[in-house]
């Protein structure tokens, strides 16, 4: 075999072997660093291409054993994805995304109560939660922070705390006070601005709201 013939096919499995080795998951050590082969001589070719073959094939299996163990961790069904950093609601059925929304998660921001005593950060959490809840035409009942935040009085009545025109049309609870709802502030849809929940646009929270019932995931990023 001509050396040029026989070296192109040697890297040629070398590459194979390591893409293998490397896809899906799979570890690096499906195939030799290519460092560390040593050339072979025109009589030990046979050889070093089936061991290259086999490096392949078992490279090959363990990424394919890989991909099937991810496969078995996709959600199924419809199932609500939140990016915080990218300030994205992806509404999915399975693998694929059904609608994309654009949404407002929370600032980051830190409050401190006059007296030192109490400390407030608004984020959004992170992990998987579920629709607890699903309210039309929902009330906010304002916390201290809420009051606090704007330099006023905590009020002593309960009614005093009530909002009805705050969060939209609709809401879903996902557990711990925090809701995915709507938003009079329209035009910072796309900022972290919140207190830490999910605020939605007119349309795209009718959707979701319709398309989840009680119980759908609902995985923040």
């Amino acid at each position: 075999m001509r050396a040029g013939t026989w070296q192109q096919g040697y890297f040629a499995l070398l590459a194979a072997a390591a893409l293998a080795g490397c896809s899906g998951g799979a570890s690096p050590a499906a195939a030799p660093p290519l460092a560390d082969v040593v050339m072979p001589a025109d009589g030990d070719l046979p050889a070093a291409l089936r061991k290259l073959e086999k490096d392949l094939a078992a490279g090959e299996k363990r990424a394919q054993q890989t991909r099937t163990k991810l496969a078995s961790f996709q959600p199924r069904g419809t199932y609500v994805v939140v990016d915080t950093g990218k300030n994205r609601l992806y509404l999915m059925n399975g693998p694929k995304v059904v609608r994309e929304a654009v949404v407002s998660t929370g600032s980051g921001f830190r409050l401190v109560d006059v007296d030192g005593k109490r400390v407030w950060v608004f984020n959004t959490p992170r992990g998987e939660f579920a629709v607890q809840r699903k309210i039309v035409n929902p009330v906010w009942t304002k916390p201290d922070w809420a009051f606090i935040e704007d330099g006023e009085p905590i009020p002593k009545s309960f009614s005093d705390r009530l909002d009805p025109d705050v969060l939209g049309d609709y809401a879903l609870a996902i557990g711990d006070g925090y809701l995915i709802h709507g938003s009079l502030y329209k035009r910072t849809l796309g900022m972290s601005v919140t207190h830490g929940c999910i605020r939605v646009g007119d349309d795209d929270l009718e959707a979701v709201f319709r398309a989840c019932p009680v119980g759908t995931k609902v995985y923040i990023l």
